[in-house]
């Protein structure tokens, strides 16, 4: 087989692999929750996808609560070099990561706030702190979501939660519909390349064949 039709076949090859660990490496943005029930545990949902998904990066997160009739944030956790820490008596060990398990590159900052009470009602706000590693120079970015919570005594199916899992699930029955059209073309593609290949390796066989018996022709004419 020529070295030509060898690239042929490894250039489509490593273009599925690049597409399909750009599908598995997908973030899509859903909305969190925003009712609990007192006494119950509960995930305050924060996900930002970074948009330059092939730069490397990293991240640390801070969260701040402010209740229902106060004006101001408190700082109540920070993560950062896979470290949490609780900032606020309130939610001593009641707040737990929930996140990014790749700690090294968050895009989910959930955090789960254990035996919720009604004083956990208010506005929770996840704030990214996101550096961009690129050849020559770092980029810092901020960006930050706003949960507005509120506790109640028995569970209701709000709308917002029906919205929110709707778009979840369409989300990834889109992603794997995305992903099969892709292998499929790329399936089509090696099937394609290699079918050339073959002819190509015929047509030199052949060629080889050719001049092998033209060679021995000459030899016996000349004997």
């Amino acid at each position: 087989m020529s070295m030509s039709a060898v690239r042929r076949l490894l250039i489509p090859i490593l273009l599925c692999a690049l597409q399909v660990s750009l599908c598995n490496a997908a973030c899509a943005e859903v909305d969190s929750d925003t009712e609990a029930v007192v006494g119950a545990g509960f995930k305050v949902g924060c996900i930002s996808c970074k948009m330059r998904g092939e730069v490397e990066g990293s991240a640390s997160i801070d969260w701040f609560f402010r209740a229902k009739g106060e004006q101001d944030f408190l700082h109540i956790y920070n993560f950062e070099d896979k470290t949490p820490t609780i900032l606020d008596d309130r939610f001593e060990d009641r707040l737990d990561w929930n996140g990014s398990k790749n700690t090294d590159d968050i895009q989910d900052a959930s955090v789960y706030i254990l035996n919720v009470t009604f004083n956990d009602s208010g506005t929770y706000r996840c704030l990214f702190n996101r550096i961009l590693t690129y050849p020559f120079y770092e980029y810092s970015t901020k960006a930050s979501k706003l949960i507005h919570l509120t506790v109640v005594a028995k569970a209701t199916r709000g709308t917002a939660s029906i919205v929110s899992e709707v778009m979840m699930y369409v989300t990834i029955i889109g992603l794997q519909l995305w992903l099969l059209v892709e292998m499929i073309y790329c399936y089509r593609k090696i099937s394609a390349a290699g079918d050339e290949a073959l002819r190509e390796s015929a047509a030199e066989y052949l060629a080889i064949a050719s001049e092998s018996k033209d060679n021995c022709a000459g030899v016996q004419v000349a004997e």
